[in-house]
Parts: structure tokens; C-alpha cells; sequence
């Protein structure tokens, strides 16, 4: 008789139990959502912009700097594979027509493979592992989407005045990490 007071029965219950593992396992996408699910996108942002973050926010800003300069070793690195695989396929080589499209084949995956070795460099370089990465970039588009919407709210545009707005600090449910307004 336990079993009649659940409308859903077994196949309801064992249907409900997956939808909550599975809702678990992909609880990493909640950073997509706020990186991509923007109804109007934020304006974009410059250099300055983000030497301005660095500067203003003691916990994040040197992570963010360290990302940001990791991605020098990354391209870096595809580069040399690039050049260092396309060059052996096109000495070794043996026929012109059919030579083209494997030193562009080769050059693809040189670059391919050197940038991911060139960014596992840049991790150990920069010790990017201690880092928490997402939260740094979350960080900064939470810095940015609050000064920009600050000046929309004043309607005035992002270059007119870059001191609008000061940020006091809210809880955010995204990542233990404290939400600006």
C-alpha cells in the first residue's frame, strides 16, 4: 500500500533519480549559461578595460593577468609545430600533387598539436593549476557587465564617462564567487 501514495510509480521514481544524476554531472554547463546566454550581448571590451580589472580587484586581477599572458606560450607553440611539421612533411615529401595537401594536413596538426603542448607549458610556467580559471573569467564578466550596464542605466555610453558607478559587493550563487553591483 506504500507504493499507491506516489502517483509516479517505479519508473516515474527511477526517471526522476537519472534526471538528478545526470543534472549533477553536467552542473558545469551553469558557467555557459551566463557566458553565453546573454540576451544582449556586452559590448566588447579592450585591453584597457581589462588592465583596468587587474588593477582594481586584489584576487582575481593577478589570475586573470597570468591567463591572459599564458596565451603567448600557446601560440607560441603552435607556431613552432606548425612550421617544425609542415617543414618535415614538405622535405620528405616525395610527389608535388600530392604533396599540398599533406603539408597542409601536417601544418594543421603541427599547429594543433604544438598549441596544446604550448599551453601545457604556459600551466606549468605559470602555475596556472593553482589558479581557478573560470572563476577569474566569470569574475571579469560580472566587473564588466555590471560598469557597462551602470552606464546604460545613466544613459550614457561606455567612452563618455569611465568613472560612473562605484560597485558594492552581493553574494552569487555561480561558484561561491561574490557577485558586484
Amino acid at each position: 500500500m506504500a507504493e499507491s501514495s506516489n502517483p509516479l510509480g517505479f519508473l516515474g521514481r527511477h526517471f526522476e533519480e537519472v534526471k538528478e544524476h545526470w543534472r549533477k554531472n553536467f552542473a558545469f554547463l551553469d558557467y555557459y549559461k551566463k557566458t553565453l546566454g546573454w540576451e544582449k550581448p556586452p559590448p566588447k571590451w579592450i585591453d584597457a578595460d581589462v588592465e583596468e580589472f587587474i588593477s582594481s580587484d586584489r584576487v582575481y586581477g593577478p589570475q586573470l593577468k597570468a591567463l591572459r599572458e599564458s596565451r603567448k606560450y600557446a601560440i607560441a607553440g603552435a607556431f613552432l609545430g606548425a612550421v617544425h611539421l609542415g617543414g618535415i612533411s614538405f622535405k620528405y615529401s616525395k610527389s608535388p600533387h600530392v604533396s599540398a595537401a599533406g603539408v597542409i594536413l601536417a601544418t594543421g596538426f603541427g599547429a594543433l598539436c604544438g598549441g596544446v603542448f604550448g599551453a601545457e607549458v604556459a600551466e606549468h610556467v605559470k602555475q596556472l593549476y593553482k589558479v581557478d580559471k573560470q572563476g577569474a573569467n566569470l569574475r571579469f564578466l560580472y566587473w564588466w557587465e555590471d560598469k557597462t550596464k551602470g552606464h546604460e542605466l545613466l544613459g550614457l555610453s561606455y567612452f563618455e564617462n569611465e568613472h560612473v558607478g562605484r560597485f558594492v559587493q552581493k553574494k552569487s550563487s555561480c561558484h561561491g564567487i561574490p557577485r558586484r553591483n
